[in-house]
């Protein structure tokens, strides 16, 4: 089971409540979730139900079934102080997503992410998860939570 992120993946829905989503198809011009991102793999999505201000952006796993569905494992960020959206009714856009928390940092760039020789990140970064491969020379003021393993 892999994380699958594509383009112009969308589906509609008409799933209510806090559950699986069941998915009623692609929307024209766009990809099923099945045939985008592969059955039992995970994804980034989003769920925006128009009108309501409802909306959900998580991680999901992908089922080939009858219908196809899209369980709803980690909540990112929603309407519901970013815990699951009990959605009402109506019909639901469902689509690959790429969520801010997990982009890069705008002040950086390929370059200073990743890099082969020395380099200075001058800028304040945050980082949900990552590695960093030595040899590492750290100077200043550093403030780290969590784990940060050096390679």
């Amino acid at each position: 089971m892999a994380l699958v992120i594509n383009d112009r993946v969308k589906e509609t829905s008409t799933t209510t409540g806090t559950v699986t989503l069941e998915l009623a198809g692609a929307v024209q011009d766009f990809e099923t979730f099945v045939s985008g991102v592969g059955a039992g793999n995970k994804t980034y999505y989003s769920i925006i139900n128009s009108g309501t201000g409802e909306f959900e952006v998580g991680i999901g796993t992908v089922t080939d079934a009858t219908p196809d569905t899209l369980s709803r494992d980690t909540i990112i960020s929603s309407s519901n102080s970013d815990a699951k959206v009990n959605f009402g009714s109506g019909s639901k856009d469902v689509f690959c997503t790429l969520p801010a928390k997990k982009a890069m940092s705008p002040a950086m760039d390929a370059t200073s992410y990743v890099v082969t020789h020395a380099s200075t990140i001058s800028e304040d970064q945050t980082i949900d998860s990552g590695v960093l491969a030595g040899p590492v020379t750290i100077t200043g003021t550093v403030t780290a939570t969590g784990t940060l393993v050096i390679i």
